[in-house]
């Protein structure tokens, strides 16, 4: 049994790996032109994004349906291999409690065998069982050592993984991904903080939970589509999402601030010399930081206390309109005096009413 679920774990796992999300093609476009103007371009890929799809930094490729980049797999997980990526998360703590519920059997029935008890105290000798019949595998200290390391390993990943499957099972449940549960709270904060009455209704729920389930689950192993178009609920259309990010981005340069660096910045994560409470505050993300020079222009989206990201706009010709984003802290820049946009708050930052 314990080999059938080692089988199994591995397979999905490295089907995950191997297989991967599944990418929009390099210089993808919609059949009919008009419909270009619903879609994101992205500048690495020299194409637009399909609906669903978004663009990985480590993967440098736009991904099918991505849901995130995983470090597990060294992949993303998306389209493709989003099913192989929830069964592992599903067998690796079957797999554990199994293995757990052998660790704690062997544990107890070995000290059972080996305790003596006293008119005063009770004793435990590892060096050997008292009672037959004895164990095929010798059972010393180490070994009890050793499974109670493990057994705490196991019970670890069972808490961990578990977790994330759960996680997974919500979304997929629903027809999301992690991505799209975002744009799907963003969306309802746009319309909350501008008043604008709009109803976002999220376009890829099957309205039955049976139905989002077979969106990613099939008996073939093959998920259903293209991961290019996608079967969308009555009143929406395959463009309704992608004009809500169109509509996030343009509300993120509407709310975005200008700032001016005022110190250099080298771009490491933990900047010893910035400051105590910048040390120990800083994002805990995989998003970069970007290195500053004095007098550069960063457009900040949004902010913490001590830290701030953005994107730095870079004046030279040769660099083509370029933005690098990421994280810096936030002493290290001051708000332009002049800017058209000052008045606006940081991206979290909400207005006094």
């Amino acid at each position: 049994m314990l080999l059938n679920w080692t089988v199994m774990i591995l397979y999905n796992y490295f089907s995950a790996m191997f297989v991967g999300p599944g990418y929009v093609p390099l210089g993808w476009t919609p059949e009919k032109s008009q419909d270009c103007m619903y879609l994101q371009y992205c500048k690495v890929c020299q194409s637009y994004k399909a609906p669903r799809s978004h663009h990985c930094r480590k993967c440098n490729r736009c991904v099918m349906k991505m849901d995130h980049h995983c470090p597990w797999i060294n992949n993303c997980c998306g389209y493709q291999n989003h099913a192989s990526f929830t069964l592992f998360l599903l067998l690796a703590p079957l797999g554990c409690i199994h293995a757990s519920f052998i660790f704690v059997m062997t544990m107890y029935t070995q000290l059972y065998n080996r305790i003596s008890f006293g008119w005063s105290s009770v004793k435990i000798d590892m060096s050997a069982a008292k009672r037959d019949p004895r164990p095929i595998i010798p059972f010393g200290l180490s070994a009890f050592a050793a499974s109670l390391f493990a057994l705490g390993l196991a019970l670890g990943t069972t808490i961990a993984v578990g977790m994330l499957f759960i996680i997974q099972m919500k979304v997929i449940l629903s027809n999301k991904t992690s991505i799209e549960s975002w744009i799907e709270e963003k969306a309802k904060d746009r319309i909350q903080y501008y008043q604008t009455g709009e109803t976002f209704i999220f376009p890829y729920d099957m309205g039955s939970k049976w139905k989002n389930f077979r969106q990613v689950f099939t008996w073939s192993g093959i998920p259903e589509g293209d991961g290019l178009d996608w079967p969308v609920r009555d009143g929406c259309h395959q463009y309704s999402l992608t004009i809500e990010q169109l509509k996030q981005k343009a509300d993120k340069r509407i709310r975005s601030v200008r700032y001016r660096a005022i110190e250099d910045y080298s771009g490491v994560c933990c900047p010893v010399t910035k400051g105590v409470k910048t040390f120990f505050t800083t994002p805990c993300t995989e998003e970069p930081r970007i290195a500053l020079s004095k007098g550069e222009l960063i457009l900040a989206t949004r902010g913490l206390k001590h830290w701030m990201y953005g994107e730095k706009i870079l004046d030279s010709a040769a660099d083509g309109g370029i933005r690098e984003r990421g994280w810096f802290p936030r002493n290290c820049v001051e708000k332009c005096p002049y800017d058209s946009e000052t008045d606006q708050p940081v991206d979290g930052e909400k207005k006094n009413r």
